[in-house]
């Protein structure tokens, strides 16, 4: 069974104070306004209408939270980058942000998303030099690569991951396309893999053996 499916809405957040008590672990989705990441979501969780898509960039202006029947939150962020909004509201949507990142324990893992066709803009790079040295893994999904032919897409995720090596060896990337539905086993693989990382390997749990000869 595909690692997101069957995930239901939970509860939307505007404020830092509301968020939920909870210990289970959370993937957070970051990314530019219009960067296509409710879309993303919506694929992934294999949804059409889980996460609201719009076509006006700033629509999500809260922290909205999925579960999947693991327990596992998937966790939307508020788009950043969009100009088009008063200048307050803009900084509590960046309070919003940074307060859940930088103070939430249980986040074990970032998907970033950038559009393909613009990755690595200055406020990506800003939010990979904010929370790479967390030491948490980022996995960034390059989005709608169906706006690419395939050496162009090929050549940008080369490019991409040419670069992340600056940010740490917990920086990944891929190509992702929601209108062709590629890219999600990668990210299901990804993804997969913190969380079994977070399994205790019960060969590591045995008490050392005692000295042969020893008692």
């Amino acid at each position: 069974m595909s690692l997101f499916r069957h995930a239901r809405f939970e509860t939307s957040i505007a404020k830092p104070s509301g968020l939920p008590d909870s210990d289970s672990p959370e993937i957070a989705f970051v990314g530019r306004s219009n960067a296509g990441k409710s879309s993303a979501l919506n694929t992934l969780v294999g949804h059409n209408r889980l996460a609201f898509v719009s076509k006006t960039p700033g629509r999500t202006q809260l922290i909205n939270f999925f579960r999947l029947p693991s327990g596992v939150a998937l966790v939307d962020l508020p788009g950043y980058g969009y100009a088009n909004v008063p200048e307050a509201v803009r900084r509590q949507w960046t309070n919003l942000l940074e307060r859940y990142l930088s103070t939430r324990p249980n986040v074990i893992g970032v998907v970033h998303l950038m559009d393909s066709r613009h990755p690595l803009t200055p406020l990506d790079r800003q939010m990979l030099d904010w929370f790479a040295p967390t030491g948490r893994p980022v996995h960034i999904l390059l989005t709608k690569s169906d706006k690419l032919s395939r050496g162009p897409a090929a050549a940008t995720l080369m490019e991409v991951r040419s670069q992340l090596p600056q940010w740490g060896d917990n920086v990944t990337a891929q190509l992702f396309s929601s209108l062709k539905k590629t890219g999600v086993e990668e990210t299901e693989r990804v993804v997969g893999n913190w969380l079994e990382a977070l399994i205790p390997d019960p060969e590591k749990q045995k008490p050392p053996a005692e000295e042969e000869g020893r008692g």
